[in-house]
């Protein structure tokens, strides 16, 4: 039989001595950040390093993509202790919704008990993990980091509780019909070899998932009369990219395979890309296959977008007239 290496677990500070200047700086970089969001189901982007949040300061402020929430990291390449535990502690106080990491080289049980609490009992727009990080080799390879997950939110007693609270609300029908669609696409997804993650039924028209950068959504729709799939670009922080990305727009239809409806809405604060199906959305026997064009469609959407999206520059383009499109809500 072939010769089995054995694998080598590593110290961490004699690869990063210092956590402000070697470790934060190494997981700040998109593919590490990325190792993290693939650990704990979040697609990721560095927003700042050592940034102010209000009268705080976080070793690494991300967004979430999908949502563009946001996502404090602390770093700690030691056993926990009371000091960290407070920091996070303060952010949360400080913030209406977030999400907080904190990776250290080792949990105790008293501050992995902590964490486990406060995912109980803070507002459930308030995540709290806790992920040890290791550094591993193989004979003279190059070491490899692991994020080991310790803590993360009781999705299952934050759904109880969705659950319960939509109950008391007194749903309408067509809220109700919206939670039923959205609760059988997210089993339709489970099922399936895909990279998007099923989403929590609420009562709402829409669902919204990350494309690969804040900035730039890919949504999808289920009205009474119409299901689609959107990219949203935000015209407001971002007015360049529909543009950019219309200019490219028969390479971009013909890797996908079907044509889209290209909306700018300059006085609206999103511009919208768009393809869209006829439906009947109260015929229950029709939603397995609005699931199936719909998720055609997203993962079609995010191949040929994504790549895009990453590298968009707003100094590529410039409007005419130098008009800076009105903030209005999303419609």
């Amino acid at each position: 039989m072939d010769q089995l290496g054995r694998l080598q677990k590593l110290n961490l500070r004699k690869h990063w001595e210092r956590e402000d200047t070697h470790f934060t700086p190494w997981l700040a970089e998109e593919e590490n950040i990325t190792l993290l969001g693939e650990a704990i189901g979040m697609e990721l982007e560095v927003q700042d390093r050592e940034a102010n949040v209000g009268p705080f300061k976080a070793d690494i402020l991300c967004k979430n993509v999908a949502d563009n929430s946001l996502m404090l990291i602390e770093n700690q390449l030691e056993k926990t202790d009371h000091s960290h535990l407070g920091q996070l502690l303060t952010y949360a106080a400080g913030l209406n919704a977030v999400t907080l990491a904190w990776i250290v080289e080792s949990f105790t049980e008293e501050h992995r008990a902590a964490l486990d609490w406060l995912n109980r009992v803070t507002d459930e727009d308030i995540h709290f993990f806790g992920l040890e990080i290791e550094l591993w080799k193989i004979g003279d390879s190059l070491p490899a980091p692991k994020f080991n997950i310790v803590v993360k939110p009781n999705d299952w007693s934050k759904s109880v509780k969705e659950a319960a609270e939509a109950s008391r609300a007194k749903l309408t029908p067509v809220q109700q019909l919206q939670v039923d669609y959205w609760r059988s696409f997210a089993e339709f997804i489970s099922k399936r070899k895909t990279t998007f993650k099923p989403p929590k039924p609420y009562p709402s028209n829409w669902m919204g998932y990350g494309i690969g950068r804040a900035g730039a959504n890919l949504i999808a729709v289920f009205n009474r009369n119409e299901a689609a799939i959107t990219i949203e670009t935000n015209n407001y922080d971002h007015p360049a990219w529909f543009h950019l990305l219309k200019a490219d727009r028969e390479a971009i239809e013909s890797k996908l395979g079907f044509s889209l409806s290209w909306e700018e809405r300059p006085d609206n604060k999103y511009a919208f890309i768009r393809i869209s199906q006829e439906i009947d959305a109260a015929s229950v026997d029709d939603w397995s296959q609005i699931h199936q064009w719909m998720l055609e469609k997203m993962e079609a959407m995010r191949r040929v977008f994504g790549p895009r999206v990453k590298k968009l520059n707003d100094e590529n383009w410039r409007p005419e007239g130098n008009r800076v499109p009105a903030m209005t809500p999303r419609s």
